[in-house]
């Protein structure tokens, strides 16, 4: 597979609980391959049941499978997307350097297209004299002010709110006037599988596996988390699991109505997930999907089909 001229990545997509890291994981050992995980949450270090890491996956028939972006910063400090593509860059050069097949995986839709589509990326610090002239214009007009800069605007997020419009409007004026300042991303040419269930078995197995971790010590997690320092509001920053249940611990929340808070949000954070995917194939990714009912074997053998026959 590292001959393949074409290919010099694959991606392993999907949302949440659908086994995505044992899929890059058999894959990789497979292909003389590394896995870089882009999953917002997986940098932080034990922040592990409650981001669903599933470190033991990376052993494959005994053997570890490399790994990287994951356990690289203290919980609590903030990482971004610029963040993530600066790392991306670092680590695929590095594995292609050893003559390994980088494998791309995780759920982070924002992270996965900042690195199929080389979106351009700098870090923008705020423009005070910028702001002020826009704050008394309407959504509507920072809405036409923001496509006035881009020739596509792909990302409707921008323009969710006032304070998002302002802040894209911020980023592309500052591009404009500092164009060498863009990331030097390698050319990517990225096989991409999505990994999916149908709809009732996905929520099935969001539930099932919400009760695991939990029964494996997730609230002793976020206890520790906790007791090291961290405040609630850092905690609760990272959303789902560690909003809620932070909540109960804190005395905000009884036990199973933090349960059923926590369950519904990650129902809905799957549906975002797959509206993201639906979203990147409308605006140019192809995507082959691969139905998660299969056993391991066929899931690689299937990938491995698709890499040989492109």
């Amino acid at each position: 597979m590292s001959n393949n001229q074409n290919y010099n990545l694959v991606t392993i997509l999907g949302p949440t609980a659908t086994g995505k890291t044992g899929v890059a994981a058999n894959l990789a050992s497979k292909i003389n391959g590394e896995v870089i995980s882009s999953d917002s949450r997986q940098i932080y270090r034990g922040m592990d049941l409650g981001t669903g890491k599933d470190l033991a996956d990376y052993f494959v028939d005994g053997i570890a499978v490399p790994y990287h972006l994951i356990d690289i910063e203290d919980a609590g400090t903030h990482y971004n997307v610029y963040r993530f593509q600066t790392d991306f860059i670092r680590v695929f050069n590095e594995i292609e350097s050893r003559g390994k097949f980088p494998v791309l995986c995780g759920g982070s839709g924002l992270y996965i297209e900042a690195v199929l589509k080389n979106y351009r990326l700098i870090e923008v610090p705020p423009n005070k004299e910028l702001r002020k002239e826009l704050e008394d214009k309407s959504l509507a007009e920072l809405t036409e002010i923001l496509k006035s800069l881009k020739q596509n605007l792909h990302n409707e997020t921008d323009v969710e709110t006032d304070r998002r419009a302002i802040r894209a409007i911020e980023i592309e004026k500052h591009y404009a006037g500092n164009p060498q300042m863009e990331s030097e991303m390698p050319e990517i040419n990225s096989l991409n599988i999505g990994i999916d269930f149908d709809r009732e078995l996905r929520r099935q197995r969001i539930t099932s596996r919400l009760k695991q971790r939990l029964d494996e010590g997730m609230l002793d997690e976020v206890q520790k988390l906790l007791d090291s320092g961290l405040t609630p509001e850092q905690l609760i920053y990272y959303g789902l699991e560690y909003k809620y249940l932070t909540l109960h611990l804190t005395g905000q929340l009884p036990y199973n109505e933090m349960f059923r808070q926590l369950e519904i949000a990650i129902h809905q954070f799957a549906k975002r997930q797959m509206t993201w995917f639906r979203g990147m194939e409308k605006r140019g990714t192809k995507i082959h999907w691969i139905n998660g009912h299969f056993p391991m074997e066929e899931k690689v053998y299937a990938i491995l089909q698709l890499f040989k026959n492109q």
